[in-house]
């Protein structure tokens, strides 16, 4: 997965339709996530498409596997996944992860429908952090 800043970079010299399908193509590099994993545990709640996170790893090297059944929403977990992935539990905990994506300004770019779950699946990844870097 690529870093944040890289995908900003690229994020930032386009317009449009060509957003959307850098977002998609974010999608498809997620690492895959078993169907098995799919469960009513990983579902983030107030998706409107179906957001599946499930955290892997360890403290000092945190690793989510995510999926949705919207391209476009899965690009979109997929930013959020870059922002914090394979960074120690406590530095994730202490992430102001709305800061990072604030360049991407999603509210804006994207209907209201495709970002509403973002706040809950952020919250999810640092809940899981925190609880991580506290064991």
């Amino acid at each position: 997965m690529r870093p944040l800043d890289d995908i900003r970079e690229e994020y930032e010299f386009l317009e449009g339709d060509e957003r959307y399908r850098l977002l998609i193509e974010l999608g498809r590099e997620l690492d895959d996530m078993p169907d098995a994993l799919k469960t009513d545990a990983t579902l983030v709640r107030g998706c409107s498409a179906q957001v599946w996170v499930y955290p892997t790893g360890e403290a000092d090297k945190l690793h989510f596997l995510a999926d949705s059944n919207a391209a476009i929403t899965k690009g979109i977990v997929a930013l959020v996944i870059s922002a914090v992935q394979d960074k120690p539990a406590e530095e994730v905990a202490a992430m102001d992860i709305h800061e990072a994506l604030a360049p991407f300004d999603l509210k804006n770019q994207l209907s209201s429908n495709r970002t509403q779950g973002v706040p809950n699946m952020i919250a999810l990844v640092k809940e899981h952090a925190a609880r991580i870097a506290a064991a």
